[in-house]
């Protein structure tokens, strides 16, 4: 199982330890990539801090994130399963995880980034601020520029059932073709209250959260978006069948909630 998940805006703060080596980072097809970005975001942070911060999206608040970038290539690197940090990942609560299923995680869980592309949780990354809908000068809407990459290396790591939890800005990045996108399924967060339903924005990522953590802590390895539903049912999830993958489309499934938290 391959389990998608976007990044989170929040990032832990930087600490101490030896900076990223790209080319030890998960996915070594695109290191390529990664070099450039970095080197483009890098070189947008050291000029004129206006500029970086127009094109990074920065408000006033956050003015700092154009100094952190600009010294990523020496800034200290730890897991990104402690970089990432916000609703998300505090609900799907990786530290507490037992060893067995910490280890599930690392071989499974695949954060997207506007940065790196995408990592696993052990790799080691510093603490940066570029989301994929960010268009650096040279490169371009870092969507766009992923899918390059992305389309001859994410196939090969994309070996089972993949669970796209991702943004819709992420999903840019790679889209499931062939053979992959019939077992892939997505997932879309519904609360039910006074027998109607309703799409959940923001406390859709606690959700997704939980369910990411529930799979991890019972072992579960469903191989198919119809096993996925039933190991869900069995976690005590209320999901539904909303459509059922085709050549074209993948699986897309309901999860129903009472309570938003």
């Amino acid at each position: 199982m391959l389990v998608l998940l976007p990044p989170s805006e929040g990032k832990a703060a930087s600490g101490d330890g030896v900076p990223v080596a790209l080319d030890g980072l998960s996915l070594p097809g695109l290191t390529a990539a990664r070099t450039q970005v970095l080197q483009t975001l890098v070189g947008l942070c050291r000029g004129d801090e206006d500029t970086a911060a127009e094109v990074l999206g920065l408000s006033p608040g956050l003015r700092g994130e154009v100094a952190r970038n600009a010294g990523l290539p020496t800034a200290g690197a730890f897991p990104a399963g402690e970089v990432y940090t916000g609703v998300l990942f505090d609900n799907l609560g990786l530290a507490t995880l037992d060893e067995a299923a910490y280890d599930r995680a690392g071989r499974a869980l695949l954060v997207f980034s506007g940065l790196w592309g995408a990592v696993r949780i052990g790799d080691r990354i510093p603490p940066y601020r570029c989301s994929m809908g960010v268009k650096l000068p040279g490169l371009g809407a870092l969507g766009a520029f992923w899918r390059g990459a992305m389309a001859s290396v994410l196939p090969e790591a994309a070996d089972g059932l993949v669970l796209d939890l991702r943004s819709s800005a992420y999903a840019a990045a790679w889209k499931p073709a062939g053979e992959v996108v019939s077992r892939t399924a997505t997932v879309r967060v519904l609360q039910e209250r006074d027998g109607r339903r309703t799409v959940v924005s923001h406390f859709n990522k606690a959700t997704k959260g939980r369910l990411v953590r529930d799979l991890l802590v019972a072992g579960a390895e469903p191989k198919t978006p119809g096993e996925l539903v039933d190991a869900l049912l069995e976690l005590g999830h209320r999901v539904e069948v909303a459509a059922e993958g085709t050549a074209r489309k993948p699986w897309q499934l309901d999860v129903v909630v009472t309570d938003v938290h």
